[in-house]
């Protein structure tokens, strides 16, 4: 059982931890928002959308989804069009300077943009049927359960940890350039997934 369970904090982390558009969205929103409390839509949303996948890949759920094809055509569509937006939105942004007026996403924006590149994002959702769904057919019973919670441990640890390095980077960023970067990098990841995901659907 303890094996299983670092099985699944080092398997989670090697997923987790390469640069994405949802981890570079999280990290720009802790950076952005003027306090930790006000990126918790961000973190929650982002962390319980990796625990809904890490579910579904662990009980063969997922698997079973992606064999209809008319839905994953769905989602493709849905996630292209809405991760463009994103990109967008985010593009524009502008830092926050010291003496001007609040300008970040607000809670309701905050989670719906976190959900669109949590789910619609197909580098994760593959990631986590081939490799953490596979990986979890080797345990069964408490082994299992004991895979499954380390995996979610590690997401809903790795988001915390993530935004509050963004509080810290915006708080010592007083020019306003890294927060001008941070969302010209998030806007060109949203928008490689976007892409992606439309050669995807040309090529299916």
């Amino acid at each position: 059982m303890i094996a299983a369970f670092f099985h699944g904090i080092i398997l989670a982390f090697g997923l987790i931890l390469p640069l994405g558009a949802q981890n570079v969205f999280v990290f720009n929103q802790g950076a952005r928002q003027p306090t930790l409390a006000r990126v918790l839509p961000v973190i929650i949303t982002a962390a319980l959308c990796d625990t809904l996948l890490i579910l579904l890949a662990v009980m063969g759920v997922s698997l079973v989804v992606l064999t209809f094809a008319w839905l994953k055509t769905a989602l493709y569509v849905i996630g292209f069009f809405f991760l463009a937006y994103m990109g967008w939105l985010t593009w524009k942004s502008k830092p926050l300077l010291d003496g001007q007026a609040q300008e970040s996403f607000s809670a309701k924006k905050q989670m719906m943009f976190a959900a669109s590149v949590s789910l619609f994002n197909p580098h994760a959702i593959l990631d986590t049927i081939g490799v953490i769904g596979t990986s979890s057919l080797g345990y069964a019973d408490a082994e299992k359960w004991s895979f499954l919670i380390a995996c979610i441990l590690v997401s809903w640890l790795w988001f915390f940890g993530l935004a509050i390095t963004g509080r810290i980077a915006g708080t010592l960023d007083r020019t306003g350039r890294l927060i001008h970067r941070l969302n010209r990098i998030s806007a060109l990841l949203i928008w490689g997934v976007a892409l992606y995901m439309a050669a995807s659907l040309v090529a299916s």
